[in-house]
């Protein structure tokens, strides 16, 4: 006999993920059958037009096949690319074919660390830095090591990148939720952090640490630096880890704003009792690897004996991917002023800031300016999340969906990331092209007015069921 759904673990069962959900799965079906498909739903930037950057290709194609240093024209390369490429050839000594370190290379490590040293101003060490698959395999890897039973409660802000909340399920731990202030353009603040905490421990669930994504997904919302001090404080109160997600602290497209990060803000105020798990990607920013899955986690005030169990998590394994762990290399310790390929990288760095700054405006100006949709400035990340005001008994699923079949836009419900009561949202990217995306604002106005104007001529249904934010037992705080 064949295998059953019923055979499956009930975790996998219950475990979703809204952003490659029924309606990215209802797109490829479309764009197979021919149709021209828009994907706005996900943070992958060269899937939407964005050129790689030259740097890291040329390095990779070297690394990726040696034999051409041997031969190369003179002129071909620059000569840092050149002395890149055989610096992570001789560091990695058998090549980028052979498995690394569980933690990855040592020599990268150790750039990752001189990276943070220089962006923050204080101390790192590279043994306490572990090279993943991605953000999202490391921040996995740090839930697992804290969730045991249904007891253990993660505390996830909502609206959320439901990697969390899918993670959490799947391992059979317990969300916490704490609600964001829309109206106060995705604040956080200490009064509904400590509500959380108590609803909590009133139904029976542990506190054992809080995410925090900075700047947010979805949100589009910064944390400064007074923000960040208060989540630390509140960490040390309760006896949380914190886990600081900061895939996005290169996009701030508000003049005067600066990425702050968890580490510096912990070290600065001697926050000696507070565990902290910090994520970077490839994948974000402006380099836009997605595909090459390159990432790292650094760990502060984490005992030896706890880091050892998150290296026998990372040699089950074996190891990160090693051509995403040079991605990761190359992306903290690029061209240097003076450098022969700096102008380059230079050049094409701002160019992909600044567009993605321009299109963050035109996108919330052209939504805002549609009856019934409302959305906050995108200060920081890849991600417009506007609210929607819907007829009676229309869910934010149906409307994405009916705007797929209609357009070719593919959105995400905002009921895949969680939300307050009452309310509905979706989430697009700024991702596209600039001309896509001002023809993603006028087709998503028309449709909005069609759409709001069909469905509230209809005959009221029997109300619809809010779905709950993805992942079991979660109630906005």
């Amino acid at each position: 006999m064949t295998m059953k759904i019923e055979d499956i673990g009930r975790a996998v069962r219950e475990t979703q993920y809204a952003v490659r959900g029924p309606i990215v799965a209802r797109a490829q079906a479309l764009e197979r059958a021919g149709r021209s498909i828009i994907y706005c739903n996900i943070g992958n930037p060269q899937s939407l037009g964005q050129r790689p950057l030259t740097w890291v290709r040329q390095v990779l194609a070297l690394c990726e096949y040696p034999e051409v240093l041997a031969s190369v024209p003179e002129g071909t390369f620059p000569a840092d690319v050149i002395a890149t490429a055989k610096r992570v050839l001789s560091e990695s000594k058998h090549g980028l074919g052979a498995y690394t370190d569980s933690r990855g290379y040592a020599f990268v490590r150790e750039a990752v660390a001189q990276f943070i040293r220089e962006r923050d101003g204080i101390e790192a060490d590279p043994e306490t830095l572990y090279l993943t698959d991605g953000a999202s395999k490391a921040a996995q890897a740090v839930l697992r090591l804290l969730i045991d039973d249904a007891r253990d409660g993660i505390m996830i802000p909502i609206p959320q990148y439901p990697l969390y909340s899918a993670t959490i399920t799947l391992y059979g731990g317990a969300m916490i939720p704490y609600a964001l202030d829309e109206k106060a353009g995705w604040a956080l603040s200490r009064e509904t952090l400590e509500r959380a905490v108590e609803d909590a421990k009133a139904r029976g669930v542990k506190p054992r640490a809080i995410v925090v994504i900075n700047p947010g997904n979805p949100t589009g919302a910064v944390l400064h630096e007074a923000n960040i001090g208060m989540v630390l404080g509140f960490a040390a109160r309760h006896g949380l880890t914190v886990l600081a997600d900061e895939v996005y602290q290169e996009n701030l497209y508000v003049p005067g704003d600066k990425f702050v990060s968890f580490a510096k803000v912990l070290e600065t105020r001697g926050l000696i009792d507070v565990s902290l798990f910090s994520f970077h990607s490839v994948s974000k920013g402006f380099l836009g690897e997605c595909g090459h899955r390159g990432g790292y986690v650094e760990l502060r005030n984490v005992p030896a004996p706890v880091r050892d169990e998150l290296t026998k998590l990372q040699s089950v394994s074996l190891c990160a991917n090693s051509v995403g762990q040079i991605v990761t290399y190359l992306m903290v310790r690029p061209p240097r002023p003076g450098d022969p390929s700096f102008e380059c990288y230079d050049r094409e760095r701002r160019d992909i800031l600044d567009a993605l700054k321009r299109k963050a405006r035109l996108l919330v100006e052209g939504l805002n300016a549609v009856p019934g949709i409302l959305c906050n400035a995108v200060t920081g990340a890849m991600y417009a999340f506007p609210s929607l005001t819907l007829p009676p008994g229309v869910t934010d699923a149906q409307y994405c969906m009916a705007l797929l079949e209609e357009t070719g836009i593919c959105l995400v419900p905002g009921s895949g990331f969680g939300q307050a009561a009452e309310t509905w949202h979706f989430r697009a990217t700024i991702l596209p092209p600039m001309e896509q995306i001002q023809a993603v604002v006028e087709q998503i106005a028309a449709f909005h007015v069609k759409f709001v104007a069909e469905r509230a001529a209809e005959p009221e249904d029997e109300p619809v069921p809010r779905p709950a934010p993805r992942g079991r037992k979660i109630t906005p705080a």
